[in-house]
């Protein structure tokens, strides 16, 4: 089994378009130590020729052009793009769905309550339901995709929170297990990885869940809680957003530290967050823990 992370950064990327920040100054500069991602995407195949996206970023088009495994090869038009894979409805996930709009067949796997946020919104019928399909996919049950020579997909709750533009004003939004989150945990039968870019919390029965893992692409979207709070980049908390932070005593780093995992990368990387720099004291941090920082372009086979 194959993965290719198409994006590795979180909403935004990295450079963020209107951020004057060093580290996006250092990015857009073309410093080798800052290397710029766009917004976060696994394109995962069990044979090279059928491709699964997880997630669809609004950076798709320019993702696809740049992973030549991706390109049409037969005809006049055609794809090697069997499906995608939506682990939330937030604009990061599914804006590019847009851009596969050109009567393309592949078909979209989603839990009930991310279909109906598609369903809910008229632009996305762009994707012809007679051409694209649209599986429903229930938390738990191992299914397997679509022309994808063995490939199957469990789709299982994490913590989480609704997509921004379905929060009430004024109201704050609860952290809920629900279908409104999920990860992915992928196999071609034999190997497994787990893709799960947001994630609010480690809950015991997510510990167990990847305990022993082979590969697990996880949340990394903010070095400390109040990163952009004390940065001034925004008045969020990592919490109130629904995500992880790296490190504290409820942070990933710790919440990894008793599990058996092969292999563990951080992705979806806030441009507010230092570990996106080669030379950062906390990117050193995150390593001396035993975890990788995902990149555009960075492949891993099972």
């Amino acid at each position: 089994m194959i993965a290719a992370v198409l994006g590795a950064a979180a909403g935004g990327g990295f450079p963020q378009w209107n951020s004057n920040a060093e580290a996006c100054r250092r990015a857009r500069n073309g410093d080798p130590a800052a290397k710029s991602r766009t917004q976060a995407s696994l394109a995962v195949s069990a044979d090279g020729s059928s491709w699964f996206l997880l997630n669809a970023s609004p950076d798709l088009r320019r993702q696809i052009e740049l992973a030549p495994f991706l390109h049409p090869r037969q005809g006049l038009r055609s794809s090697p793009i069997a499906g995608v894979v939506l682990t939330g409805g937030d604009v990061d996930a599914i804006a590019g769905l847009l851009t596969l709009r050109e009567r393309q067949a592949f078909t979209i796997y989603a839990t009930a309550r991310v279909l109906a946020t598609l369903d809910a919104n008229p632009i996305f019928e762009v994707l012809a339901r007679d051409i694209v399909g649209r599986q429903e996919i229930p938390l738990g049950r191992q299914t397997a995709l679509a022309d994808s020579s063995g490939l199957s997909i469990e789709l299982f709750a994490v913590p989480g929170k609704v997509p921004l533009y379905l929060e009430s004003s004024g109201v704050l939004p609860p952290i809920v297990e629900g279908e409104e989150t999920v990860g992915v945990a992928v196999s071609d039968g034999r190997r497994r990885l787990f893709f799960i870019p947001g994630c609010a919390a480690m809950t015991p029965a997510l510990a167990a869940r990847l305990d022993r893992a082979e590969l697990v692409f996880f949340d990394g979207t903010l070095f400390t809680d109040d990163e952009m709070i004390r940065s001034g980049t925004g008045p969020k908390t990592g919490r109130r957003m629904g995500h992880i932070s790296n490190t504290g005593p409820e942070g990933a780093v710790a919440a990894f530290e008793s599990l058996r995992v092969e292999r563990k990368i951080f992705i979806h990387i806030n441009n507010s967050n230092p570990i996106l720099l080669d030379d950062s004291p906390e990117r050193a941090i995150v390593e001396e823990a035993g975890w990788e920082v995902a990149h555009d372009g960075m492949t891993v086979s099972l």
